[in-house]
């Protein structure tokens, strides 16, 4: 796995604060919103909302919560009309960045990401310039289990590639099929950590130098943080020895 996916997990395994889950409550809810708008508030017929409902129940958000926000999106209720904008940059050390955000003020937002970038030791890219590097592909992270028997049962599902990831494994597939051969892994007895449809990057930088690694992971998280970004894909790649360092 990428480092960007150790360092979620272990921001994960930390347990989220009041103030973080309700930042991501509101994040989940701006994906369902734009996606019910531009869709349909079905998911049944609408792809792209069937996965933010996934991802928002994954994140403990209510039935509720969801519902609101779903009928905001097909105007049912008042709510904002929010822009999808992707931003391309560096961080430190040459690693590429696509930052998806949801905005209702361009400029705003624009203004906030390039002064990350610069604050951290960034630089802002023109448009094309990384987003190349990346393909959306659907990534489920399996907790330990036999390989013959995760693969078997993920390529049956779909799934077109099965690869060790320390203790478990890591299965690729279409975006569009990351759900079903999710289901078809928990139905064969195994442990699913992650399911989602994400962008990954065809090559991996390696970080060795734990300077390095701390300023990337300090950019990548300023990102993380702002109201208006969704989600942060980079290529680095920090192994678990030196994140272990970092975090200490």
């Amino acid at each position: 796995m990428s480092g960007h996916s150790k360092w979620a997990t272990i921001k994960h395994k930390k347990g989220a604060a009041d103030a973080a889950r309700g930042k991501l409550f509101a994040k989940l809810a701006r994906q369902l919103e734009v996606a019910a708008r531009e869709g349909g508030g079905d998911p049944n017929s609408n792809a792209t909302l069937r996965t933010a409902v996934l991802k928002a129940k994954a994140g403990q958000m209510t039935n509720d919560a969801i519902d609101r926000a779903i009928k905001r999106g097909t105007g049912e209720d008042d709510g904002r009309t929010y822009e999808a904008i992707t931003y391309e940059g560096y961080a430190p050390g040459g690693v590429a960045l696509l930052i998806d955000v949801l905005t209702d003020n361009r400029n705003r937002t624009g203004a906030e990401v390039r002064n990350i970038f610069s604050k951290l030791g960034g630089s802002m890219a023109e448009p094309g310039a990384v987003g190349w590097q990346f393909t959306r592909r659907g990534v489920i992270a399996v907790a330990g289990g036999d390989e013959d028997g995760v693969m078997m049962a993920a390529l049956e599902a779909g799934a077109d590639d099965v690869a060790s990831d320390g203790d478990g494994f890591r299965v690729m597939c279409d975006p569009s099929a990351v759900y079903d051969v999710r289901d078809a892994l928990q139905a064969a007895g195994f442990e699913i950590e992650s399911a989602e449809s994400t962008m990954v990057a065809s090559q991996q930088i390696e970080v060795t130098d734990r300077d390095d690694a701390r300023k990337i992971l300090r950019i990548v998280d300023a990102f993380e943080d702002n109201d208006d970004v969704q989600d942060v894909y980079s290529n680095f790649d920090i192994s678990d020895e030196l994140m272990e360092t970092v975090e200490a």
